[in-house]
């Protein structure tokens, strides 16, 4: 089969198409015909050489990717969920022994697999596991009760307008930020509230919650410059590891998908959500397996609003 991997770290050339052995699903697990595979920051870390130490491949090609959607093409012992021709999305963990999602065929735990969502195509679908269960998992780790107040940085991002879309949902007010280019993007995602980004955007969020938010959904990244926005003993649900020390007993909690990664019921969920409209799949260029190159350097360009895929 073609994946698309990495024989040496570096910038986005150094992806490139390579033939490898066939994998084959064993007892309760799914192999997925791949046809399209959603391109996330995380992918580029993989690339680069940031994740080597946590590579389980015992030689290269390294794959990156963590969303896939295609076709089921054969199953191991024990599966019922699936069968072969289903429509299917899943999660994979790239830093696993059989690589990420930018294959031909993958191999996945069953519970790591749901169907794709009803009217959507697969290129669609592959935009929703990863980044929706970051998501959910970044909510269910605040706890806020409906009636709370949640911020959310990076919210036209893919991470941010999920989370936007599914605190909406919960019942959550929602203050978000964005640029003036993405105000309208943002509040069409249900946030009640959007405010302009950029470093003093703490001082801008508390302007319309005096006491501070309850929570904060870091999908930007900005780390201690957001926790003025934070109301004293309130939490930050953050995305990248935190760096510094935290102040009047807010709580930080690292939010790592792979504690998800085989919450088949939490995916299904969110397939239930985008077909009855609460969430919205935002797909902005597909490109071949020959041009993923290409895709990584217009995600590492920025600006990006909804999720680049390679398509195989």
């Amino acid at each position: 089969m073609r994946v698309v991997g990495v024989v040496e770290f570096g910038g986005p050339d150094a992806l490139q198409v390579v033939e490898v052995a066939d994998p084959s699903p064993g007892p309760g697990e799914v192999r997925i015909r791949v046809h399209a595979a959603a391109v996330n920051p995380t992918d580029t870390y993989l690339r680069n050489g940031s994740y080597r130490r946590l590579l389980q491949q015992e030689a290269p090609p390294y794959i990156p990717g963590m969303d896939a959607a295609g076709v089921v093409d054969a199953v191991g012992d024990g599966v019922t969920s699936c069968a072969p021709g289903d429509e299917v999305m899943a999660v994979v963990l790239p830093i696993g022994p059989r690589g990420g999602a930018y294959a031909e065929l993958v191999v996945v735990p069953e519970r790591s697999v749901a169907r794709t969502p009803r009217g959507t195509s697969l290129v669609e679908a592959s935009t929703l596991p990863m980044n929706g269960l970051t998501a959910r998992l970044a909510l269910d780790l605040l706890g806020l009760d409906p009636g709370g107040t949640l911020a959310v940085t990076g919210a036209a991002g893919a991470f941010g307008g999920y989370v936007v879309q599914l605190a909406a949902a919960d019942g959550l007010r929602v203050i978000a930020d964005a640029a003036p280019s993405d105000e309208g993007l943002v509040r069409g995602l249900g946030a009640d509230v959007v405010v302009r980004r950029g470093e003093d955007v703490a001082a801008r969020i508390r302007e319309h919650a005096p006491d501070g938010v309850d929570g904060l959904a870091d999908g930007s990244v900005q780390g201690a410059q957001v926790l003025a926005a934070v109301r004293d003993g309130g939490r930050i649900a953050a995305v990248r590891p935190w760096q510094g020390e935290t102040e009047r007993g807010i709580e930080v909690l690292p939010v790592w998908v792979s504690q998800y990664a085989t919450a088949q019921e939490k995916l299904d969920e969110l397939r239930r959500q985008v077909e009855d409209g609460t969430l919205t799949l935002r797909v902005a260029a597909t490109f071949p397996a020959e041009r993923a190159a290409e895709a990584h350097a217009a995600l590492e360009a920025g600006g990006t609003r909804g999720r680049l895929v390679i398509t195989f």
